[in-house]
């Protein structure tokens, strides 16, 4: 097999303010240039790039088509700097459904989308999952295969399942949580695995489909209430960006403690055998008690709120 020439990529790490999605364009718009400054010709956005998400009414509003802002800065900055560029967003679809689409543009030519599988804990309440017979392929670009994955599609062994010796990389990123600093006791038993969690399961993905991850990430503090309890949330967001190999070493990454930048590194597009075998089991990694417990009960209550608010509201049924 002949070896691909490396290409240098970039994975941004933004710091997000939930649901203000002309400033945190702004932002993005900022380390996008400063990756391509860097000599970047792929870049990765994180997972909800334009707003950022938590449990909060008010990000109905925030919701968008696929002519809406969001896809406008991915294709304009993608044809202004000639660079591969991808990111995800909510996405109202035009039968009023929503999914989690990441979305993909080749020098401002759309290459193609995915839609996340399954909503994530109180997500649940903004949007849904999408088709079945979404693999997560997005298209080829000069003969390397791109597929797309986000946050906790890195932690299913479906998604590696789909994608695997069916791609050179992955574009993605995630908006992973942090356990709630306000409950102390519980943030200092269990923060530590959930933050591995956050780039281990990208490295395990990259390694079982074979092929390296551009992977973005947010690293904002946030408050919210918790669906269906007397209780708040007060945490960050994981970091983690990074560029992955295809036999899942890390290259580069950025930690939440190191802010908002930009992770940039040379890497080869090209898919391997993957080495071992895929697992039986759904999850790749353990996801620890509280987020075991919140993927269950916010699940249920998010889904209920969005059949109620989100579709009856774009519908506009009363």
């Amino acid at each position: 097999m002949n070896i691909a020439p490396k290409i240098r990529v970039a994975a941004l790490q933004t710091d997000t303010r939930i649901g203000d999605t002309q400033r945190n364009l702004a932002h993005c718009e900022e380390l996008v240039a400063e990756a391509c400054r860097d000599g970047a010709e792929w870049i990765a956005l994180p997972e909800f790039f334009n707003t950022g998400i938590a449990w909060d009414p008010a990000l109905a509003a925030a919701i968008e088509d696929e002519n809406g802002p969001a896809a406008h800065f991915l294709q304009r900055l993608s044809a202004q700097h000639g660079v591969v560029l991808g990111g995800s967003f909510l996405c109202r679809l035009a039968d009023g459904h929503v999914r989690n689409r990441y979305l993909c543009f080749n020098r401002g030519e759309r290459l193609g989308y995915h839609d996340k599988d399954y909503p994530t804990m109180w997500e649940n309440a903004f949007y849904e999952g999408g088709a079945e017979t979404d693999s997560g392929e997005l298209g080829q670009i000069n003969g390397v295969r791109v597929g797309a994955a986000v946050c906790w599609e890195f932690m299913r062994t479906a998604t590696a399942r789909r994608l695997r010796t069916r791609v050179d990389v992955i574009m993605g990123g995630s908006h992973w949580w942090s356990i709630p600093q306000n409950w102390p006791l519980l943030y200092a038993w269990l923060e530590s695995g959930n933050r591995k969690n956050a780039l281990q399961a990208v490295q395990d993905t990259a390694r079982l489909v074979g092929a390296p991850v551009i992977h973005a990430s947010h690293c904002n503090t946030f408050r919210c209430r918790m669906p269906g309890l007397p209780l708040s949330y007060h945490g960050h967001l994981e970091g983690q960006a990074a560029v992955i190999d295809a036999q899942g070493n890390v290259i580069a990454s950025r930690s939440y403690q190191q802010g908002p930048g930009v992770v940039v590194a040379d890497v080869c597009l090209q898919a391997l055998t993957p080495p071992d075998p895929l697992p039986e089991h759904i999850w790749l990694r353990s996801r620890g008690v509280v987020p075991a417990l919140s993927w269950h009960l916010h699940g249920m209550l998010g889904r209920r709120w969005y059949r109620h608010n989100i579709l009856r509201a774009l519908s506009g049924c009363c």
